[in-house]
């Protein structure tokens, strides 16, 4: 499983840099179907067994993949795409620590495979998310609810269980707050018109 997370990780990335007439569309059903994985398979299936508050993880999680998909897939509200700015360039940072980041410094803290969060769980994923969200358009300030709450909530879960880098988690969270409330991104209408 954990390559084909990779594969669509890196090919969300990928689209974002490589626009096609449906990258957006596509970006939105991969980041949605993480979502719903991982409040179907992980914490509906086996953290419902560690954590009875897991039941209200998986509910939200649901919740956050059919919105994704529902704006992004439907809708077609949103677009992403790289126009160089800080907004972008912290979009890509924490794009970077979900995928590799997090993972490096587990290994180098002593996490090893299978014990340690890889991506397509829920912390070095929702860092992945809250990087694409800050690539995406302006309408994706109700979309980051969800993440951000659960960079807090992972982050004092994760540390009781001693995953220390965690701690990035917490730090994407509140800078993808931060990113969204005070760096408007310019205007991606004309991205809506890109073709094969």
């Amino acid at each position: 499983m954990q390559i084909v997370f990779y594969l669509f990780g890196l090919t969300a990335v990928f689209l974002i840099f490589r626009q096609r007439r449906y990258s957006s569309k596509i970006i939105s059903a991969i980041l949605g179907g993480f979502w719903l994985w991982m409040g179907t398979v992980y914490h509906w299936i086996f953290f419902t067994e560690i954590n009875p508050a897991a039941h209200i993880f998986a509910a939200t999680f649901v919740l956050q993949g059919i919105l994704i998909i529902y704006y992004g897939l439907i809708r077609g509200k949103l677009e992403f795409n790289f126009d160089k700015g800080i907004r972008e360039y912290m979009g890509l940072g924490l794009i970077a620590s979900g995928i590799l980041i997090y993972p490096i410094v587990g290994y180098i803290i002593g996490h090893r495979f299978p014990d340690n969060p890889t991506f397509g769980l829920p912390c070095p994923t929702t860092m992945f998310t809250l990087g694409v969200l800050l690539l995406g358009s302006n309408h994706i300030k109700r979309l980051i609810v969800i993440p951000f709450i659960w960079s807090i909530v992972g982050f004092m879960a994760a540390v009781s269980f001693g995953i220390k880098e965690d701690v990035l988690l917490l730090l994407s969270g509140i800078i993808a707050l931060v990113v969204i409330l005070f760096f408007k991104r310019k205007n991606v209408d004309e991205h809506q018109a890109v073709t094969l």
